[in-house]
């Protein structure tokens, strides 16, 4: 069995500068092969109850024989997560908890191989041939205007709900994930991260971290970056490297 062992990895997560709490979580195993980053639904109480169960009932997963199987068991975890967020947890007398929901964008890689299965607008980059590429597409109302072409990017970027989502764990009945299964090259780096990092730097400013390819050196670079600004949200980063 060949599993993702070569992979150097690092994670890090930070509350930022206006957040007193983190709602942000992520999952770092090499060993099993799977990274994920989550980020608890902004304004809804216990987005950070959310995080946290989508990534400790990832972390729990047993060690699969293929990235076939694993790629099934991360679904149907994250369909059973889903089904306890929005039926268990918010059932109550006053249904004082709220919607509990989150967003989770996952990575699994074996030899060759890589699939990443999301939901919601935490993100999963591609660095590849010294070039960028954003591999996952956000589920957000600002997505879903420009993909139905009813108003332009700018526009879309200036719209105040724009930020809203529109697929995320526990937010609904039903989980719509996206899943992209991939060949990998020699030389790829990955990086997961959530919204709290990727609006704060341009994509100049992901590649020029990403190109240092040391996963340590990439976080430092990320998080200086963010934390030198305004870092108005929780940030959380994984990245994978070989």
């Amino acid at each position: 069995m060949h599993y993702a062992g070569h992979w150097r990895s690092a994670a890090r997560t930070d509350p930022g500068k206006v957040r007193r709490r983190n709602e942000d979580a992520f999952l770092d195993s090499p060993r099993l092969g799977l990274w994920a980053v989550a980020d608890g639904m902004g304004g809804h109480s216990n987005g950070d109850i959310a995080s946290q169960l989508v990534v400790s009932n990832l972390a729990e997963l047993p060690l699969y024989r293929d990235i076939d199987q694993r790629s099934r068991a991360v679904r149907q975890c994250l369909h059973w997560t889903n089904r306890r967020l929005s039926q268990e947890l918010t059932v109550t007398a006053e249904n004082s908890l709220g919607i509990m929901g989150s967003t989770v964008v996952v990575l699994l890689l074996e030899g060759n191989r890589a699939v990443c299965i999301w939901a919601g607008d935490s993100r999963c980059y591609l660095w590849r041939d010294r070039r960028l590429y954003q591999l996952s597409k956000d589920h957000s109302l600002r997505q879903q205007l420009v993909d139905q072409r009813l108003i332009g990017l700018d526009e879309a970027n200036a719209h105040p709900a724009g930020n809203a989502l529109t697929r995320a764990v526990g937010a609904s009945q039903e989980l719509r994930l996206e899943i992209l299964e991939f060949d990998v090259r020699c030389g790829d780096a990955f990086l997961l991260c959530s919204d709290g990092l990727y609006q704060e730097l341009s994509s100049q400013k992901l590649g020029e971290a990403m190109s240092l390819m040391s996963p340590n050196r990439v976080m430092a670079q990320l998080f200086e970056g963010v934390l030198s600004g305004s870092a108005r949200d929780n940030l959380t980063a994984v990245m994978i490297g070989e």
